[in-house]
């Protein structure tokens, strides 16, 4: 995949009313490639390891931005005037855990010595660096971040009905993740169209506005919050809506109401929003990808 430097120099939705401010901006690093200087590693600083075009690492980043620590308390009433966005939340408490844990983001295509041979030698991310112990595997960092680091919970603790079909959607994810793949390189060949990447996406994506109407609270898959399944499974659904469109003017969302719904309210989360960057670096990867040449605007 196409490499790209930090997407802009502060990160923070853009989607929030005037004046509506939801989580502080964040400057991003720049990225770090073969002839950078590595952090003072392992000195007990919390990092995490990341690419900026990577739907792996977006899960766990997404995860960091939304675990509010609730040190100081919330007012009365907080949580119910925003119900399944916890953007009031956000704007009490600031922003996640972001001073907690700090970005290092890696050139994937040119990447540093250092990277390889004191902090993770299979050379992938997002990798966590944390108490002197090394982390990989986006799965495995989401539960790690929910054990370890205070703020909301990313899996229901009191509901059995949605921890059991969170658990079936995350172990259910790849074949999803796949056939978004297997549509992708078909949508790179010659004469691909709209209607050869529909029929190898549309009964992954079929399954998907299933399981978005399971829970009728809200359009989320775990009805009105955001949860680790939606961290799973939205930087990939997303990012192929995206490339769709551009490659091949096919809309993903179309006949699909609650896919749709699902991905304009995720985008309303500063949390996750903020994590995209400019969508036009993230199409830009993915034509780059799949071999396509397309030029985006």
């Amino acid at each position: 995949m196409a490499t790209a430097a930090s997407p802009a120099a502060t990160s923070g939705s853009g989607s929030a009313a005037a004046g509506e401010k939801l989580m502080k901006e964040e400057v991003l690093p720049p990225t770090l490639a073969s002839n950078s200087q590595p952090p003072n590693l392992l000195d007990g600083t919390t990092r995490l390891y990341i690419s900026y075009i990577c739907p792996y690492v977006q899960r766990v980043w997404i995860a960091r931005n939304f675990k509010v620590p609730i040190d100081g308390g919330v007012p009365a009433g907080l949580i119910i005037s925003s119900c399944f966005r916890y953007q009031n939340l956000e704007n009490f408490l600031g922003q996640g855990l972001q001073d907690k844990i700090q970005l290092v983001a890696i050139d994937l295509q040119d990447k540093p010595a250092w990277f390889l041979e004191k902090v993770y030698p299979p050379g992938k991310v997002p990798v966590l660096e944390h108490n002197g112990n090394v982390i990989a595997e986006s799965l495995d960092l989401l539960s790690y971040l929910d054990a370890n680091f205070e703020g909301p919970k990313l899996l229901p603790q009191d509901d059995p009905a949605k921890q059991a079909f969170a658990d079936e959607l995350i172990g259910s994810s790849d074949p999803v993740i796949v056939a978004l793949f297997r549509a992708g390189r078909a949508a790179a060949g010659a004469g691909a169209g709209g209607d050869d990447i529909s029929e190898l996406v549309a009964p992954a994506l079929d399954k998907v506005e299933e399981a978005l109407g399971r829970f009728s609270d809200g359009p989320f898959f775990l009805g009105q919050s955001m949860s680790a399944v939606d961290m799973v499974y939205a930087p990939f659904v997303e990012r192929f809506k995206d490339f769709f469109a551009a490659a091949k003017q096919y809309d993903m969302t179309q006949g699909r109401p609650k896919l749709k719904e699902w991905i304009e309210e995720l985008n309303k989360i500063d949390a996750y929003a903020a994590t995209w960057g400019d969508r036009r670096l993230q199409i830009a990867a993915m034509m780059s990808k799949f071999g396509l040449e397309i030029p985006v605007a």
